[in-house]
């Protein structure tokens, strides 16, 4: 027995399981989204979200922090102001469509940042990878249509704003030389407090005050919360810190990559969403189509497998994982 279990097929499937749970607590965030978030309630819930979680993480980041320069500390915040916004996108998004729609639209991401970074290289991209592309598109049209000819949600939209946003913000982290070589939990930390700083303002101004959506929710809601933040956050983040350590920045990448499955899979068993046969159909081929278009890149990095900016690139594609806490 104690053989099998250091046998070396043993060890790599104990290192890839960790991050295979952060790719299906991250397909779960879009359900937990909708569990504790209304329309007028979203910016309420992202600041208790990131509220809870950014004292433990400074405690971790303490020693890094202190460290950081004038410049580091800018860099981090102009950062954080460009993650707010994709928050704020992705999370109205969830609450106005369905948790499969929005697992897998935002999936896209993986599509949209190596078209950008071909674009900004001025190369051309594989042809495979153009045909990835235009089957993912194919598929987001089916899926949000639900296979008849109505336009996208308000949602959807939403959504596919925060994938757009989300891929020039993996694009601007690689190319910022102010935290560049900077400590990735503390940069990390920078980011989410600011992101935290410009919920709390907006929330003075839209819907109600945070603590009063905290005193309204009941034992099932501060579940859901908690979920998104320690797990969805706090544990997606830590297991990416060791697991580009444990093991290679591609496996990292290709086990991530599996989110918009578990987001399909939580939202149809769960949430019961619906969808037609056609949408169906849209769906699973944004599935083939982000993964194929994942392996087809093969656009130039900028910088090494850990860039030290909180993200992990792919040595293949040149993608980079999302930030810990995407919901």
């Amino acid at each position: 027995m104690r053989a099998s279990l250091s046998s070396p097929s043993c060890s790599a499937v104990l290192r890839d399981l960790p991050v295979l749970l952060v790719a299906v607590v991250w397909g779960s965030s879009f359900l937990a989204v909708q569990r504790v978030a209304e329309p007028g309630t979203v910016v309420a819930m992202l600041v208790l979200r990131f509220g809870l979680v950014l004292p433990l993480l400074g405690l971790a980041a303490w020693r890094a922090l202190r460290k950081l320069t004038r410049t580091e500390w800018l860099g981090g915040a102009a950062l954080g102001l460009v993650l707010s916004g994709i928050f704020l996108l992705e999370t109205y998004g969830a609450v106005h469509t369905s948790a499969t729609n929005a697992g897998l639209i935002i999936s896209l991401t993986m599509v949209l940042t190596p078209l950008g970074e071909s674009a900004l290289g001025r190369t051309a991209p594989p042809r495979a990878f153009l045909a990835a592309a235009g089957l993912a598109v194919l598929g987001v049209a089916l899926l949000t249509g639900d296979g008849g000819l109505r336009p996208p949600t308000l949602g959807d939209l939403l959504v596919l704003g925060a994938a757009l946003v989300r891929s020039a913000y993996v694009l601007a982290m690689a190319r910022t030389r102010a935290v560049r070589n900077t400590d990735m939990l503390a940069v990390t930390w920078v980011q989410l407090a600011v992101a935290t700083a410009v919920f709390a303002v907006v929330a003075l101004a839209v819907g109600p005050a945070p603590w009063t959506v905290a005193l309204s929710y009941g034992a099932g809601q501060w579940a859901w919360l908690l979920h998104l933040s320690l797990f969805c956050t706090l544990f997606a983040f830590f297991v990416q810190m060791w697991a580009v350590r444990a093991t290679s920045p591609s496996r990292v990448s290709l086990l991530l990559g599996t989110e918009p499955l578990w987001a399909a899979i939580f939202g149809i068993t769960v949430a019961g969403n619906r969808m037609g046969p056609l949408a169906l159909l849209g769906g699973a081929l944004v599935l083939v189509a982000t993964e194929w278009g994942r392996r087809t890149a093969h656009t130039p990095r900028p910088t090494g497998s850990e860039d030290g900016t909180g993200t992990v690139a792919d040595a293949g594609t040149g993608e980079q994982t999302r930030e810990p806490a995407p919901a």
